[in-house]
Parts: C-alpha cells; structure tokens; sequence
C-alpha cells in the first residue's frame, strides 16, 4: 500500500515549482486598476475570454488597439498567431519588455485611423476601442481593418453601452468620444458584414437580455460584403 501524503508534502509538491517562476510586472493601465478599482481587472479578463472562445482555433488574429496586454495571454493560448496593433509605441514596447513568453505574438505600431496592415488575417478583435475612435474617422478605421481580413474572416467588437455612460467613472466619460448602443453597434457592423450577431454582458456574464440595461455589448460579425 502506498503511504498516504501528508498535507504539507501534498502542498510543496504541488506548489514549490511555482516559486521557481519568474515574477512579470503588470502594464500601467493594469497596474492603476489594481490600485484604484481592482474590481475591473475582473470585467477586463472576462472580456477577453469572449474573444478567445470565439476565435478559437483562427491560424491569424489581429488584436485592434492591444492596450497594455493584460488579457493577450487568454486570446494568445487559444490562436495560432496574435498581430496586436496600436498606434502607442510605450504600450507595445512594454508588451514586448513584460510578456516575452508569448512566441505567437507580434506588434504592430500603426494608426488603423490611416493605414491599412500588410499581413492578413482570418479573424480581428477589438476591446474597448470603437468608443474612443472620433465618429468621423469610424467608416476610415473599419475599412483599414476589413482590407487585411480574409472574405470569410471573423470581426469581434466590444465596447461600453451608451446608456451606462451616466455611472461611468471620469475617467471614461472624458475619454470615450463615440459611445454604441446595442442597435447602433449592429447597424455599424451591418454597413461591412452580412451576419451581425449581438450580445450583452453585465461584469463577468454574457447574455442576450434586455439591451437598455446591458453595462457592454458585443457584436460577432462574419461573411464581408462587397468583397
């Protein structure tokens, strides 16, 4: 008969390997989330979980507007390779400097305002992004995006709901200039793609309800038009 462990042989065979690990430093949005609202950590990851169910298995992935890289890793597991565009050269070098254990992960410094990537995709993502595009520039920003996603490619769009623009924190109402509502995010999606598909989401929880009272909305979209 085998000798049953103990409960602290148990714990370091199980925990001890941890320690060997290299500690990574968080990106400065994360980093001032964790001081000052820990809780959105939460909604932020839970986000790009979403986006990594929905992508799952896509060889070419573009992340439109990568931010800090917080939830990268989650999309990066479940993808073949992540281009992460942005327009903020401190946010991608400290990408590069924080998570150099992501192999499948390259970065782009762009401004999808006015330029279009030369590597193509079969599918793209956006987080928290549309709303901070100025409304003059939106069909401009879209395009560039569709020109390097394959015909039958995938295009994810989260974004915050206009109607909880009331309880959003100062931060977010100086900064974000172009809110959708769930009906105005899909006729935004329908104007590129024949199949528009929305959802809501309250914190960590995804759903179909009552649009009006949706904190985020989504919308998956496939099949381009004109193309």
């Amino acid at each position: 008969m085998n000798t049953p462990k103990s409960a602290e042989d148990a714990y370091r065979e199980g925990t001890d390997y941890q320690f060997e690990q290299e500690e990574l430093s968080l990106g400065p949005w994360t980093s001032y989330s964790l001081v000052h609202d820990p809780k959105h950590m939460a909604f932020v990851l839970a986000r790009y979980k979403f986006v990594a169910k929905m992508l799952h298995g896509k060889q070419q992935v573009f992340e439109v507007g990568s931010g800090d890289g917080f939830g990268l890793p989650i999309v990066a597991q479940e993808v073949g390779h992540v281009y992460c565009i942005d327009w903020d050269t401190r946010l991608l070098e400290g990408n590069q400097r924080r998570l150099p254990h992501l192999k499948n992960v390259s970065y782009l410094h762009m401004d999808l305002n006015k330029e279009t990537p030369t590597v193509q995709a079969d599918a793209a993502y956006s987080i928290d992004v549309i709303e901070h595009i100025e409304p003059a520039k939106e069909d401009a920003f879209v395009k560039n995006i569709l020109r390097c996603l394959a015909p039958d490619g995938v295009m994810v769009t989260g974004t915050p709901n206009v109607t909880a623009s009331a309880h959003a924190s100062p931060r977010s109402q100086a900064q974000h200039i172009n809110l959708k509502s769930l009906e105005s995010l899909r006729e935004l999606m329908s104007r590129y793609f024949e199949n528009v598909f929305m959802f809501g989401m309250n914190d960590e929880v995804l759903h179909t309800g009552y649009a009006p009272m949706c904190h985020y909305i989504w919308a998956v979209a496939s099949g381009q038009k004109n193309r």
